[in-house]
């Protein structure tokens, strides 16, 4: 089946710039809307970005708009999320969801195929 590795957090500090990838195998990547979502301690999971599957459209919560951006390269089966000026707030485990259709903002388990393990993203004061 179609799996999702995720990959690139680490610890750095507020204004710094980190990107996460999300390695897709087992399916056809080009045909995936593809997510990103955060989930911080104690908290819900939160939608963060997403890209259509031609690539042609990005969408963005709010709180990162400006400071991130959502890119996907076909021929490696990967998108990535470019995080800059970085926050504490930020802080939390991102993951990568893929689904066979339109964008969806809301993290409800029918609205995505697969998801990602998760990757985690530390940002110190």
């Amino acid at each position: 089946q179609v799996r999702l590795v995720e990959s690139g957090g680490g610890l750095v500090q507020a204004g710094d710039s980190l990107r996460v990838s999300c390695v897709v195998s087992g399916g056809t990547f080009s045909r995936y809307s593809m997510h990103w979502f955060r989930q911080a301690p104690g908290l819900e999971r939160q939608f963060v970005a997403a890209i259509t599957a031609s690539g042609a459209n990005t969408f963005y919560e709010d709180s990162v708009k400006g400071r991130f951006t959502i890119s996907r390269d076909d021929a490696k089966n990967t998108v990535y999320l470019l995080m800059n000026s970085l926050k504490p707030e930020d802080t939390a485990v991102y993951f990568c969801a893929s689904r066979n259709g339109g964008i969806r903002r809301l993290p409800a388990p029918s609205n995505f195929d697969y998801w990602g393990q998760g990757t985690q993203v530390t940002v110190s004061s």
